[in-house]
């Protein structure tokens, strides 16, 4: 498969080893010294691209993507709130597109963990629930987008909570999320239900990014060929 790799930070170094390493090939590699080779003729190359750039810029890198037919695996946090303008020109474009907050297998296999525990304890209006999330000082947004998707999935079960604040929650019907910016941390988040009785605490911690960029890859190859919008649960088949 040939890939176009949009953004070349520690992630996009990553996920062009793991490639590599699965037979593919990067026939095009956008970096910050380079955005002007992000032409129609370089990226009608790729068979997939996969963004990974910042909340700034990955929307029009997408937008542009999907409007010369190439169908794009999106990493980048941030920009969701134009998530449906891009769904509508994968669509008119007959392309694919894979949007994900986090693409490492484990996390994907802890969301749907997630999901199963919080239908289990809505009807226990005892327990209190939070989040916490760790990530590197570089991160640039905050919460993480994998701890807003624990949350938004909370939310969806849970009655009691109905919106979620990056800070301590001040009313019962808040999802407080902590974000904690500590080097080196790949990522750890932990969703905590307390009672005075006990507590019941879900964790994931990634180790490295290898996890991310192999989930990545795999997105791309499930990706290529197919027209529409999909999720890392029908890429990996969860």
């Amino acid at each position: 498969m040939k890939l176009a790799l949009i953004g070349y930070g520690k992630m996009g170094k990553a996920i062009h080893e793991i490639a590599k390493e699965r037979g593919h090939e990067a026939v095009l590699i956008i970096d910050l010294d380079n955005v002007h080779e992000l032409t129609a003729e370089n990226i009608k190359k790729a068979d997939v691209a996969i963004e990974f750039t910042s909340p700034h810029t990955a929307f029009n890198n997408v937008r542009f993507c999907l409007q010369q037919g190439v169908p794009v695996v999106c990493g980048s946090t941030g920009w969701l709130q134009k998530l449906d303008e891009v769904k509508k020109i994968a669509a008119a474009h007959h392309t694919g597109l894979i949007v994900a907050s986090n693409f490492s297998v484990g996390v994907n296999i802890f969301f749907e963990i997630n999901k199963r525990l919080a239908q289990l304890m809505n009807q226990h209006k005892e327990y209190n629930i939070h989040l916490t999330e760790i990530h590197h000082t570089q991160k640039k947004d905050a919460p993480s987008g994998t701890a807003i998707s624990l949350a938004e999935q909370i939310l969806e079960q849970v009655g009691r909570k109905t919106k979620w604040v990056n800070d301590v929650a001040l009313n019962a019907n808040e999802l407080s999320i902590i974000s904690e910016r500590i080097d080196p941390a790949p990522g750890t988040h932990t969703v905590k239900y307390s009672s005075t009785v006990d507590d019941i605490e879900i964790t994931h911690t990634a180790h490295n990014r290898t996890g991310f960029a192999l989930g990545a890859v795999l997105a791309a190859e499930f990706l290529k060929g197919k027209e529409g919008f999909f999720g890392m649960k029908e890429a990996l088949n969860l």
